[in-house]
């Protein structure tokens, strides 16, 4: 029996819950690909260089992995998806304040840092913050999205919808790019923006 890919995507709290046997390669690895770009990407955006926004995204799933068993047995947290923002929003600041050590913004920062990360990962983002980490969210829930229509429909289908949707292109243009009937290219477009609506507002139910 074939599976469809769409529904092998684990819910958030079973995902979570997973996620506390370190053992389970799956389960990581789903994570990784859901959230690794939105990390990166929200780092990026600050003002981080490649490197760095890599680093923030391996500190931020290695304090994942470190308290996600605490996750659920702690209301005070919220939302996975505010946690996970907290984490990312502190991390990035720990990273510039390494790059300018002269700059005490966290003149308490000593010995006893994971007791201050822990109360610091409490703290709400600004409104201006919270509205870009929204934002960059949405694109990544559409990169996920995109990604998994790819998957799932004939390549050249995707190659219809991606350029006449997503690029732009004139239903003549990509009808004769690609040897097809301008009616082809209405029908496939129509019927894969339906897909991809449907996918982000799955993801995004699935993931907060």
């Amino acid at each position: 029996m074939i599976t469809d890919p769409v529904s092998t995507l684990r819910t958030r709290p079973t995902l979570l819950f997973r996620l506390r046997d370190w053992q389970d390669e799956a389960s990581w690895s789903e994570f990784y690909r859901l959230y690794h770009h939105f990390i990166f990407a929200c780092a990026r955006r600050a003002g981080l260089p490649h490197a760095d926004a890599d680093e923030v995204a391996q500190d931020v799933f290695k304090r994942v992995a470190e308290t996600v068993h605490e996750f659920e047995s702690d209301p005070a947290r919220g939302s996975f998806r505010g946690w996970l923002l907290n984490l990312t929003r502190w991390r990035i600041a720990d990273k510039f304040r390494a790059r300018k050590p002269h700059e005490k913004q966290f003149p308490n920062r000593g010995e006893n840092d994971d007791a201050r990360t822990a109360t610091i990962e409490r703290l709400p983002a600004t409104d201006e913050e919270s509205a870009l980490w929204d934002a960059e969210w949405q694109h990544s829930l559409l990169d996920t999205a995109l990604a998994r229509i790819a998957r799932r429909v004939p390549a050249k289908q995707f190659q219809i919808f991606d350029l006449y949707r997503r690029q732009d292109w004139t239903v003549m243009r990509v009808a004769r790019e690609l040897g097809v009937n301008p009616a082809t290219v209405y029908v496939v477009s129509h019927r894969l923006t339906k897909q991809l609506k449907a996918e982000v507002e799955r993801l995004s139910a699935q993931l907060g």
